[in-house]
């Protein structure tokens, strides 16, 4: 992914909280020749018994996922086989009226994280099991109400067949982070101020971001907006 310079992690830890907190990833990975690249959309988390702290690339890191075995993609994937895995964050159109200056162009300010590793199936039903059911306590810790699967295992062994499941062994990362640093304080203030008035939480998400940001980022050069 090309990250200009304004747009890379605007500081330690955001590539990383990206990841844990937009889990719905987009896995990609060379298919045969006549079936082109494959691309399925994933749940994907930290394994739990991986290496801590990440470094700032993610490199060294291990993620674990799920897909349905009858998936066509499953059936490609070979043991250490190269991957993409694309984690979407917040995003939000920039309309140039936002600027208060002319001239102008519109944009859109996004997150993004390109995860490059390696992948290896898990064939074992225990270990998918247990891939499974990380998943549910780290979705239900951080996006549920901490249901219990207890009373639902025999539910999991029973579908278990049609889970395939895998690691990944991260070797690096890059992280887009489009907030409109190429601007002014003053301009990226009116953006951050329009995104919080809106009534949708995507928006809402990027202002949050932005107010993150401080005054130390420097106007791109030559200025622009594009990725």
């Amino acid at each position: 992914m090309f990250v200009p310079g304004p747009y890379r992690q605007p500081d330690d830890g955001w590539t990383a909280e990206l990841v844990r907190g937009s889990p719905l990833a987009l896995l990609a990975t060379n298919g045969p020749a006549s079936a082109g690249p494959y691309a399925t959309h994933v749940p994907i988390i930290p394994d739990p018994a991986g290496p801590e702290p990440w470094a700032d690339d993610l490199s060294g890191a291990v993620l674990l996922g799920h897909m349905n075995r009858a998936n066509p993609h499953w059936k490609a994937l070979e043991a250490d086989v190269p991957v993409l895995v694309t984690f979407a964050g917040p995003h939000a159109y920039v309309s140039p009226t936002v600027y208060g200056v002319t001239p102008a162009a519109p944009t859109w300010n996004f997150t993004s994280v390109h995860v490059h590793g390696t992948l290896r199936p898990i064939s074992g039903e225990a270990e998918t099991l247990q891939v499974v059911c990380a998943t549910v306590r780290a979705f239900e810790a951080a996006f549920g109400t901490g249901w219990d699967m207890t009373d639902s295992l025999g539910y999991f062994r029973r579908i278990l067949p049609g889970v395939g499941a895998f690691r990944i062994a991260v070797t690096r990362a890059e992280g887009m982070f489009k907030l409109s640093q190429e601007q002014r304080p003053e301009i990226r203030e009116r953006v951050r101020g329009s995104f919080a008035g809106r009534t949708s939480c995507g928006p809402r998400q990027v202002a949050e971001l932005m107010g993150r940001l401080t005054d130390r980022v420097e106007p791109a050069t030559p200025r622009s907006s594009k990725p």
